[in-house]
C-alpha cells in the first residue's frame, strides 16, 4: 500500500481565511520579486514558499531551503555564500554557498529575523546588486536568485532594535503574507484530522481510516492550538496510534501533562490540616489584597508550569498579551523567587 508523503498535501482547507491566503500567495508567485511569509510557528511557512516557487515563473529552477535557526552565527555567512579552501579553520575546500545553488530559482530563508547583521548587510548587497563574494575571496560573483523569507518575529520591531537593517526590511517586503493560524480557521480542523488520521492509520497497516466522535471534533475546534497545523497533527497521530477500532473519542490535548504531579496536588489537598479555599464570606474584607495577591500568584506558577515557564505562552494562556503578563510578573517577581528558594 502506497503512503502519501508529499507535504504539500499538509496545505489543506476550505475556510474563507486559509482560500484568502492561497488567493494572495498565488497571485504574489507570478511577480517576481522578494516575499516575506509571517505566520505563528506551525502554521506551514516552508509549504507555503515550496508552493511560491512552484508557481512562479522559477518553478524549472532550484528551490533552496535554508532553515536560519538551524545554523550557529558563525556559521551563516559561509552557509548562504559559500568559502574558498582555507579561508577559516575546517574550510578545507572551496565550497559553495546556498545563493549560488540557488541560481535562477529561488532562495528560502527561514527565521530570517535570526541572521546577524553583519550578515544582513552582504545579503541586501546581493539583492541590490546580484553580485557577492565568497567568504575569503574578494572575486565577486554574479548570482539570479528571488528570496523568500519567514519569521514569526516581529520585523519592523528588531529593526527599531537595531537588530534588523531597515533597508533589508525595506527590500525583502515587497509583499508581505501573514499565514492564519488554526484557530482562525476552525472550519478546517476536521478536514486536517481526517487528513492527518488517514495517513498514520496507513502508516501503521491498520484495516480501517478511524473516524472523530462530533463531540472531539467539537473539542478539537475550541482548542486554540498554540502550536497550529503541527500541535494538530500530533494529536491526532497519538490519538490514532492509541486507539483500537473505527472511532476516536478521546485525543490528549497535552502530552505534558505530568499524572504524578497532579497526584501530588490532589494528595495535598485531602492531607489532613490543609483546607480548602475558604468561601468568600469567610474572608474578612481587611485580607482582600492578601488573597488577590494569592490568587494571581497561584495563576502565574500554573501558567508557566504547564507551559514549560516560557513567559509568552503563559501569557497566551491566560489569555494576557506579552506586555500584561510581563508587568504582571515583573509586580511579583520577589515571591516568585521566594517561592523557587523554598523548593530547593
Amino acid at each position: 500500500m502506497s503512503i502519501e508523503t508529499n507535504p504539500s498535501a499538509d496545505a489543506l482547507g476550505e475556510s474563507a481565511e486559509f482560500m484568502d491566503f492561497q488567493q494572495n500567495l498565488s497571485l504574489a508567485a507570478r511577480v517576481d520579486r522578494p516575499v516575506l511569509l509571517v505566520g505563528e510557528r506551525g502554521t506551514g511557512k516552508e509549504l507555503a514558499a515550496s508552493r511560491l516557487h512552484f508557481l512562479s515563473s522559477r518553478w524549472k529552477y532550484p528551490y533552496i531551503p535554508v532553515n536560519c535557526a538551524a545554523l550557529p552565527p558563525s556559521l551563516i555567512e559561509s552557509e548562504l555564500f559559500g568559502h574558498e579552501s582555507g579561508s577559516f579553520t575546517g574550510a578545507g575546500k572551496m565550497r559553495k554557498g546556498r545563493f549560488e545553488e540557488a541560481h535562477g530559482g529561488t532562495l528560502f530563508l527561514d527565521e530570517i529575523g535570526l541572521v546577524p547583521i553583519e550578515v544582513q548587510e552582504k545579503i541586501l548587497r546581493t539583492v541590490e546588486y546580484g553580485r557577492f563574494s565568497r567568504v575569503g575571496s574578494s572575486t565577486e560573483l554574479e548570482v539570479d536568485v528571488r528570496i523568500i523569507g519567514a519569521t514569526n518575529a516581529d520585523l519592523p520591531a528588531l529593526c527599531r532594535e537595531g537588530k534588523f537593517k531597515k533597508d533589508l526590511l525595506d527590500r525583502l517586503s515587497f509583499e508581505v503574507l501573514y499565514l492564519p493560524p488554526l484557530r482562525y480557521r476552525s472550519t478546517d480542523i476536521a478536514l486536517l484530522a481526517g487528513h492527518f488520521a488517514m495517513r498514520m492509520a496507513r502508516e501503521m497497516g491498520k484495516p480501517e481510516i478511524p473516524e472523530f466522535s462530533a463531540k472531539l471534533i467539537e473539542k478539537m475546534r475550541d482548542y486554540s492550538w498554540p502550536g497550529n497545523i503541527r500541535e494538530l497533527k500530533n494529536a491526532v497521530e497519538r490519538a490514532v496510534y492509541k486507539t483500537e477500532g473505527g472511532l476516536i473519542e478521546e485525543m490528549n490535548l497535552n502530552p505534558f501533562n505530568n499524572p504524578y504531579q497532579t497526584l501530588n496536588r490532589d494528595e495535598e489537598e485531602d492531607a489532613p490540616g490543609i483546607s480548602d479555599t475558604p468561601d468568600e464570606k469567610e474572608i474578612p474584607l481587611i485580607e482582600y489584597r492578601d488573597h488577590i495577591l494569592e490568587v494571581e500568584l497561584r495563576f502565574i506558577r500554573r501558567a508557566l508550569e504547564e507551559n514549560r515557564f516560557s513567559q509568552k505562552k503563559a501569557a497566551h494562556a491566560l489569555g494576557l498579551t506579552y506586555d500584561q503578563f510581563r508587568g504582571l510578573y515583573k509586580k511579583y517577581q520577589s515571591f516568585l523567587d521566594r517561592e523557587d528558594q523554598e523548593e530547593y
